[in-house]
């Protein structure tokens, strides 16, 4: 079996587990945790290189002010939780987003952990939170524009040069999309790096994920041919 390089999952279905087992949605996004250590385990087994999770979008701003403040102590708990699991399996932690809606707090934390493992060479597990693809390119190109500034001219730009700007810039774009409980849409996420990703829809809510349904994704991901434009 080949093993993607780089799997992302939308992590959705949450609410709907917790009001399956008449529970508030918090109920499910701690839940779902266990399935993010399932999958961390199962790349860390399988020699997968890059693991990102789409857990906050700019969208989900929007939320109640009560789920929203218990997503933002989960993560920040979340973060310390993981430290020596980090260190015992090798495992790099990044987190990209907008930062200028986290809090101060949060913000210090994810800089230590992410200080702590950025030497360490396994898996690279990144958390996407407060992110969205359409702020992404935004930054991009208002970090183009600053640098032309800068220059006094404007600086030549291609593909490969623009997607330098991005928030994900030096990890390679996913090879394998995954979005759980059944809904089949990206929702504004990594739109300029997904233009050649697989995309695989399951109806399995989150928290109920494990590593056989990532191991389905996965052996999908192997009966395809990735032709990237090109004829048989």
């Amino acid at each position: 079996m080949e093993v993607p390089t780089h799997v992302t999952i939308i992590m959705d279905g949450n609410g709907r587990w917790a009001r399956q087992k008449g529970q508030r949605r918090l109920y499910g996004h701690k839940a779902g945790t266990d399935s993010v250590r399932a999958c961390c385990e199962y790349a860390v087994e399988h020699g997968i290189r890059y693991l990102s999770l789409f857990a906050f979008s700019e969208e989900n701003w929007n939320r109640p002010a009560d789920e929203v403040a218990g997503l933002m102590e989960l993560m920040f708990k979340s973060v310390l939780g993981e430290r020596e699991t980090f260190r015992k399996q090798n495992i790099r932690f990044l987190v990209i987003g907008d930062r200028s809606r986290l809090s101060a707090e949060l913000l210090r934390n994810i800089d230590m952990v992410q200080e702590e493992t950025a030497a360490n060479t396994g898996l690279t597990l990144i958390v996407m939170l407060s992110y969205s693809g359409k702020w992404d390119i935004l930054q991009a190109a208002q970090r183009y524009a600053d640098d032309c500034l800068a220059a006094g001219r404007r600086l030549p730009l291609d593909e490969t040069g623009f997607a330098g700007y991005l928030a994900t810039a030096g990890i390679p774009d996913p090879d394998l999309m995954i979005r759980t409980s059944g809904e089949q849409r990206i929702s504004n996420y990594m739109l300029w790096q997904c233009a050649y990703t697989e995309f695989y829809y399951t109806p399995v809510l989150w928290p109920d994920f494990r590593k056989n349904d990532l191991e389905e994704a996965i052996l999908s991901y192997n009966r395809r041919e990735r032709r990237y434009g090109k004829v048989d």
